[in-house]
């Protein structure tokens, strides 16, 4: 996806090369050794993560240390030939764009892109690293934008993690979030907020800066709304006819 955004939106005659580095290295790196149990998960059960993180993005700075870890390794340094000054400008950017990953700072990192977009200059460093932050956001969360036969299996794998978090939780008596509740949550109702209140506002906030990413993300990100909200209104209806169902068969009880 990050290879596919940069592309699209002709980075590669926009930014340096450094910076294409940087955004593919963080995007292949960007969750290693993930749990499988989220931030908040972390933070409430008190986890090994948590308290060597100090509550602070636990998850997302373990994915950094992980990655730092491998490129140390003489087999595995990417950058063994890149001057040791440069490399410290590499590795904080990358630890940057890494910790934009995590969705507790996902308001803060947009607003901050939306007052630069109306006057982006790609000359300017602080504008370069917003958007760049904002670009691994989009591609950490981009599974929507696929086609449907591929994003939709994800959906259920997804699903899968988030109920067997909530399942945790509830055994050991920790908050339970409402979106990951298998007794609260459906496959459309997940989504339908997800897409319409995080993915396209962010997707069409980028489209400020390339356009060229309409017809390609963002319409396929207002198809799967529609797709989802159509799937909700079928099980609404099989909702409503199962209610109407059981209402007479008790009072179909009720008279005999």
């Amino acid at each position: 996806m990050m290879y596919g955004m940069i592309h699209l939106c002709d980075l590669q005659e926009k930014m340096t090369l450094t910076d294409m580095g940087i955004l593919m290295t963080a995007a292949v790196c960007h969750d290693l050794d993930h749990p499988g149990y989220n931030n908040t998960y972390q933070i409430n059960a008190r986890t090994e993560l948590a308290v060597r993180y100090n509550d602070i993005s636990p998850l997302e700075n373990h994915h950094c240390a992980v990655a730092f870890q491998i490129i140390s390794l003489p087999e595995c340094n990417i950058f063994a030939n890149v001057d040791p000054e440069a490399f410290k400008q590499i590795r904080q950017a990358i630890i940057t764009l890494i910790l934009a990953t995590d969705m507790a700072r996902h308001g803060e990192i947009l607003d901050s892109f939306k007052q630069k977009v109306d006057n982006f200059d790609f000359t300017n460093e602080e504008h370069v690293t917003c958007l760049k932050m904002v670009l691994i956001k989009c591609c950490d969360i981009s599974n929507e934008v696929r086609p449907t036969e591929v994003a939709e299996p994800w959906v259920d794998c997804l699903l899968e993690e988030y109920f067997m978090q909530s399942d945790r939780e509830k055994s050991e008596g920790l908050p339970v979030a409402p979106f990951m509740d298998r007794d609260k949550v459906t496959k459309p109702t997940a989504q339908i907020g997800f897409i319409k209140f995080v993915l396209i506002p962010m997707f069409e906030t980028v489209m400020k800066v390339s356009w060229t990413i309409e017809e390609i993300m963002v319409q396929p990100l207002r198809d799967s709304r529609d797709h989802y909200e159509e799937l909700k209104q079928i099980d609404d209806a099989m909702t409503e006819a199962q209610k109407k169902n059981t209402e007479n068969m008790s009072l179909g009880g009720k008279k005999k």
